[in-house]
């Protein structure tokens, strides 16, 4: 019997990471292997600069998977972020007849329209539907209410094209199949946030190497998101100006630096050292850190659409390796007067692992968990040969495009990201539909024109004239007989 497992894979600015794990039935995961590769040299600020080395890097993870697994991997899932991702509001209305019940089809009509909509070299990877206006009532489900007037309020998460275009040439280059891309920080979320704080409003600060990641949730709706290009890393390269190498720095971070710290606490004399023969005053590395992670905090807070500030309940919600910081708590505290502060470590699904990596529970690996969580398509192939046959095929993969978008429609997850590959099939399917319907459009056009042609033929002068005088014709011929 093949064995079942499913593969995630996340593209990180610092670490691409690989992750295989097997779903139990008490709905626990069991994490099997971990692979992490660096990736600081082709992937910045979540995009891929590089692609050959890019794909060269998720093939040698792929590789190195299923070594540890002993079996091929016939396709994978993967998390979709970076700089480039933001969100903006999209506003679709229709006006009805009067006390037109409002039914599912218009709903789906409102939605397409939204997502047929053209942002200028951006991508919709996206649409959260925010609440439906009816009439002047706000309703999350407007299905069986009469109105004349129907606005779709939605939540348009976009990339740029490029940036989108070059993701998906990584894994046709390394020959991978994806089996669905996700929008990593909805995983994310849903792996580190409670109902109670989505629903009662919150802030997901996702602090990476080189990017932050902010989430605002409301009503357990997704009310903004955006990605600041600024993270661990800024902090690292502002200590390494204190003369030392950038790898000295990031010990020195992880060492000595904290968010935030008395002034009253500071020891003057104090001085921390870089390595046996040189130090920096204590008070001047303090500086250093604090100035930089104010900055970070300042621009989270102003993503916060401010409609929002009074309606934070939940608070706000850290993670992701710069959450690790001593006193990040305090820090934001103080930036936002916000005082329920929640550092999230780890993901709510119950994982069981004997790996260091993931038992570290240091909010790193918070994401490519959620990813694997989202996973539910076998992506388990043949055991790998010992003998390393050079010619055995790989499996193809287990579901199809169309048994993927059969499922996708009747169960529409949240935060799906289409592949180049479904794309391409929608927007032939678009294209073979619209010439049908407008093939059929024309030979209606044509039919009616014969019809109007004749009936104008019927109704002419000379049609009633001809008519008129056969018809005269045939009662001289019946008066003669």
């Amino acid at each position: 019997m093949p064995k079942e497992f499913i593969v995630a894979i996340e593209l990180g600015s610092s670490k691409m990471t690989g992750i295989a794990g097997k779903k139990n039935l008490d709905g626990s995961i069991q994490v099997l292997a971990v692979v992490k590769e660096e990736s600081s040299s082709f992937i910045r600020k979540g995009y891929v600069y590089n692609i050959d080395k890019t794909a060269q890097c998720l093939t040698t993870i792929v590789s190195k998977l299923e070594k540890q697994l002993k079996t091929t991997i016939t396709q994978v899932y993967v998390g979709v972020g970076g700089q480039s991702i933001r969100s903006i509001r999209n506003v679709i209305s229709k006006e009805l007849p009067t006390d037109t019940v409002v039914t599912q089809d218009m709903v789906i009509e409102l939605m397409d329209a939204n997502r047929n909509m053209k942002y200028p070299d951006q991508e919709i990877l996206d649409a959260a539907v925010q609440e439906y206006k009816v009439d002047s009532q706000y309703q999350l489900d407007p299905v069986g209410i009469q109105c004349s007037h129907i606005e779709g309020n939605f939540l348009n998460i976009l990339q740029r094209k490029a940036f989108y275009k070059n993701l998906n040439m990584c894994f046709e280059a390394a020959g991978i199949n994806v089996a669905e891309m996700y929008l990593a920080p909805l995983a994310l979320a849903d792996s580190v946030l409670t109902e109670t704080e989505k629903r009662s409003g919150c802030v997901l600060v996702d602090m990476g190497a080189d990017t932050t990641t902010v989430s605002v949730y409301y009503k357990n709706v997704l009310r903004h998101l955006a990605v600041i290009p600024l993270g661990g890393n800024n902090i690292t390269k502002d200590i390494a100006s204190l003369q030392m190498e950038e790898q000295d720095a990031e010990k020195m971070k992880l060492k000595y630096a904290c968010a935030f710290t008395e002034n009253n606490e500071i020891d003057n004399n104090l001085k921390y050292s870089i390595d046996p023969d040189r130090q920096v005053e204590s008070r001047k590395f303090i500086e250093i850190v604090e100035g930089r992670l104010e900055e970070i905090i300042a621009n989270v807070w102003c993503q916060v659409p401010e409609e929002y500030y009074d309606k934070l309940l939940g608070g706000i919600v850290l993670t992701g390796g710069g959450s690790n910081l001593k006193g990040i708590e305090k820090a934001f505290s103080n930036y936002t007067h916000i005082d329920k502060i929640r550092i999230s470590k780890f993901v709510t699904q119950t994982i069981v692992s004997s790996l260091p990596d993931v038992n570290a529970k240091d909010g790193r690996m918070n994401t490519v968990l959620g990813l694997l969580a989202k996973g539910d398509i076998n992506c388990a192939g043949q055991e790998v040969n010992p003998n390393g046959d050079l010619f055995a095929v790989k499996q193809p993969q287990q579901e199809t495009l169309a048994d993927r978008k059969a499922r996708q429609a009747t169960e529409t997850p949240a935060g799906v990201v289409r592949t180049a590959e479904e794309i391409r099939r929608a927007e032939e399917e678009a294209r073979l539909k619209r010439e049908e319907e407008e093939r059929i459009a024309r030979e209606k056009a044509e039919e009616e024109a014969r019809i109007e042609a004749e009936r104008r033929k019927e109704n002419s002068f000379w049609n009633k004239a001809f008519k008129g005088l056969k018809k005269f014709g045939q009662e001289i011929i019946k008066e003669e007989d």
